[in-house]
């Protein structure tokens, strides 16, 4: 008998090595490697074949799997070693076609998610490391990983936006956050801001950022005046006496930023006696050439021996009246240092400009030169009284009128520093405060202090969207802040045109993601937007099914997922009779991942072809295939349904 089966493997082996192997071309073992003499059915437990001289090695949960689940035909090399072959990818698409990147085929749990992320274009740093990934990929789907924008702004656009210390919005600061923060920081403390706008140099090189921002709320309200920050130093300076000279609050024009403001430069010293240009110039090389006193820059003198000495200073004024030899005297009749005379108005209590320096000395002083009024309303009540536009009594402007004018002519230009005791520039109104002609147009009086009052034009031109046309109201501040271009806005109305509910409600901040910059033609149904989501749908692929359009009879407006489809009033009952409860996935019966029509009762209902025609031997027009299963048991149930075209019992 041995010697048979012998005969049989050898007659065998030499008929499929004259003939086509049913296992395909180019397959080089030996039969025996699976086969047996006892017959062509494989023990898997006791074959010489190992499918790791493949190029498919078999490892982890591959090693259990039934050959066949691989091999859907004998023709081994068309098994297709990629796993989207096998195995569907429940992350359609978003993370690539090589599942081998973060899954094993010991287990599908991915264990070093951070590690793998760190290759992709976006390493995890800082905060980012103890991020949920739906943090970031805001999709649908819990395992769709849809690539996301990788700068700063594409995630934190909103922390930019509700950031008020300091408003960085407002301040227009960049959005490239990295400026100012660091990507491996733990939270937005960690910055390290380039202050370009200021830069901080010699004694501004300090690292306590209170000592200038005062206000630890608002960070960007500060001037970058000099004055802004050292007004008291100027006060409080008494060598020389800063304020009682009139010298300007312009720090830069003679100091730079060394600490102790020192070295100074008084680059202005001829405004109030010329030693850089006239007789003076070139006579002397050290400040206290003639301010002996280094202690009190307000004291000078002109009568040093090495410039004007008495004898020849008393000789030369035997003819002047009132002659005092003293240094306060000499400059009170040489103002400019020459030999001719004349009067020093700078060095009084009230040095001429403006329109001063043109004016006749008896237009102010009428009464003598003494006990003359300084104060610019004693001179001026009739023209503060007399003033219409605006009326200054009226309206209870103050009789400080240095507040607003300088002494230039005609009483300009002029500034109001309490404008918003009136009526409060903000936003792009505070960038226009110095044009006042842009709000006044020459008028003070009659100024409209509601938006639409100015803005009309803005409102009736505007066409994304027509604020005519749809009926908005002209009440601007309901929707628009001061803020130039109009920008942002919101539209707390937007229900009474489109209902924001669910996901939408979300985003409701978020115009472009609906609008995307055109708020006349946006759609407002679903498929309108949503079109594309509706063609790439492949879990069941809605086009090829031919789904409705009207998302709504499936899906809610929080989430695609969980959604309900009549698959029992449909098609065939899945939730209800004997198939209720005896599937997990879709996949079980549609197969074929790819198209949803097609599917398949005889991979669960024994399969087993032989076993199925021996219980259908009484069935006329019997066909061993899933539309057949279907024709006679269109519930699911056990029971025959009387089909004329498949039932008939011999």
């Amino acid at each position: 008998m041995r010697e048979l089966s012998l005969i049989v493997v050898l007659i065998a082996s030499l008929f499929f090595a004259s003939s086509d192997s049913p296992h395909g071309k180019g397959l080089e073992i030996s039969c025996d490697a699976c086969h047996t003499e006892e017959g062509w059915k494989v023990d898997r437990k006791n074959i010489t074949f190992s499918h790791d001289i493949t190029q498919f090695p078999l490892q982890g949960q591959h090693r259990d799997v039934n050959c066949t689940s691989c091999h859907k035909s004998l023709v081994f090399s068309e098994a297709d070693p990629l796993c989207m072959s096998c195995h569907n990818d429940i992350h359609e698409q978003t993370v690539g076609f090589d599942c081998a990147r973060c899954h094993k085929p010991t287990s599908w749990i991915v264990e070093d998610i951070t590690e793998i992320h760190q290759h992709s274009r976006f390493p995890l740093l800082g905060g980012h490391i103890t991020a949920d990934c739906y943090d970031c990929h805001l999709t649908a789907s819990l395992l769709r990983f849809d690539p996301v924008g990788v700068e700063c702004v594409d995630c934190h656009q909103d922390n930019y936006q509700a950031t008020t210390a300091p408003n960085h919005a407002e301040a227009g600061y960049s959005t490239d956050c990295e400026q100012c923060h660091k990507m491996d920081a733990f939270s937005w403390s960690g910055a390290d801001f380039a202050h370009t706008t200021f830069p901080l140099t010699q004694g501004h090189d300090i690292n306590d950022c209170s000592r200038c921002h005062t206000d630890p709320t608002d960070y960007s309200n500060i001037s970058s005046d000099c004055i802004a920050c050292h007004e008291i130093n100027y006060n409080e300076t008494t060598n020389p006496n800063h304020q009682q000279l009139n010298f300007s609050t312009n720090c830069t024009e003679c100091h730079s930023t060394h600490p102790g403001w020192q070295p100074a430069e008084f680059k202005d010293h001829d405004n109030l006696f010329p030693i850089y240009s006239g007789e003076h110039a070139g006579e002397w090389a050290v400040c206290t050439d003639c301010h002996t006193s280094p202690d009190n820059y307000a004291l000078f003198t002109c009568i040093t021996a090495q410039c004007h000495e008495k004898n020849d200073t008393d000789g030369e004024h035997n003819e002047v009246g009132g002659y005092v030899y003293e240094s306060v005297a000499c400059l009170q009749c040489h103002p400019s240092g020459s030999g001719e005379g004349g009067f020093n108005h700078s060095i009084s209590s009230f040095p001429l400009n403006g329109a001063h320096l043109d004016a006749e000395c008896a237009s102010c002083h009428a009464d003598g030169y003494t006990g003359t009024p300084t104060n610019c309303v004693d001179c001026h009540l009739p023209d503060y009284t007399g003033s219409v536009n605006p009326g200054h009594v009226e309206i209870g402007l103050s009789e400080d009128c240095a507040s607003c004018h300088t002494a230039d002519p005609g009483w300009q230009p002029a500034t109001f520093n309490v404008h918003n005791n009136y009526y409060a520039l903000t936003g792009a109104h505070n960038t226009i405060a110095n044009d006042c002609a842009t709000c006044h147009n020459g008028d003070y009086v009659n100024t409209a202090n509601t938006c639409v009052g100015c803005h009309e034009e803005n409102f009736n031109q505007t066409t994304n969207p027509n604020h005519s046309a749809i009926g908005l109201t002209t009440d601007c501040e309901i929707c628009h802040t001061t803020q130039a271009g109009w920008q942002p806005a919101s539209f707390d109305n937007h229900n009474d045109f489109y209902q924001l509910s669910g996901a939408h409600a979300a985003i409701a901040s978020n115009c472009v993601d609906c609008h995307n910059g055109d708020y006349n033609s946006t759609p407002n149904t679903c498929v309108g937007c949503h079109l594309e989501n509706y063609n790439q749908t492949t879990n069941p692929p809605h086009a090829s099914a031919q789904f409705p359009t009207d998302c709504e009879q499936c899906h809610t407006e929080s989430v695609w997922s969980p959604s309900t489809f009549d698959h029992d009033g449909q098609y065939f009952p899945i939730y209800s009779g004997e198939h209720n409860g005896k599937w997990s996935l879709c996949a079980e019966c549609h197969t074929v991942p790819s198209d949803y029509s097609l599917f398949s009762c005889i991979d669960c209902h024994e399969h087993n072809k032989p076993d199925t025609d021996g219980e259908h031997n009484g069935v006329s027009g019997y066909v061993y295939n899933s539309i057949a299963c279907l024709d006679c048991h269109p519930t699911g149930g056990g029971d025959l349904i009387n089909s004329p075209k498949r039932f008939k019992v011999r």
